[in-house]
């Protein structure tokens, strides 16, 4: 017996703000919306295809009433795929994201970013051919 991993649940404050950055930066369009939580993702999930095989995960946003406080445990890395990381840098930027410091220190091969509501992630090298 084995599970899938279909889903990675985000709480934040806006789910529409913040599925609208997520859906720019991984291409990702919304596959299903109801009251405080949108959902998106590179594919529409069914149980056919979850079954077979081991797809994408789709990224939910869930409205909760709290705010982040804390640096997250656990964070999303991105690649970009057609420009250079500090390219990909500038266009996040330009989304809404903002540069952040979790003591990475300035010799690093990532880039540390967070989006609108403040959850870091990290831009890795580039895989641009």
């Amino acid at each position: 017996m084995t599970s899938r991993f279909t889903e990675l649940a985000v709480d934040c404050h806006d789910p529409e703000l913040l599925a609208g950055f997520w859906g720019e930066v991984l291409g990702f369009a919304v596959i299903d919306r109801s009251e405080g939580k949108v959902e998106i993702g590179s594919w529409e999930p069914t149980v056919e295809e979850v079954r077979d095989r081991q797809m994408a995960p789709t990224v939910v946003f869930v409205r909760v009433p709290e705010s982040k406080i804390v640096k997250n445990r656990l964070h999303l890395d991105v690649s970009p795929i057609d420009g250079s990381t500090e390219d990909e840098v500038t266009r996040l930027l330009g989304l809404g994201a903002t540069r952040a410091d979790v003591g990475q220190g300035p010799d690093q091969s990532w880039v540390v970013m967070a989006d609108p509501e403040g959850n870091e992630f990290c831009v890795l090298r580039t895989l641009a051919p």
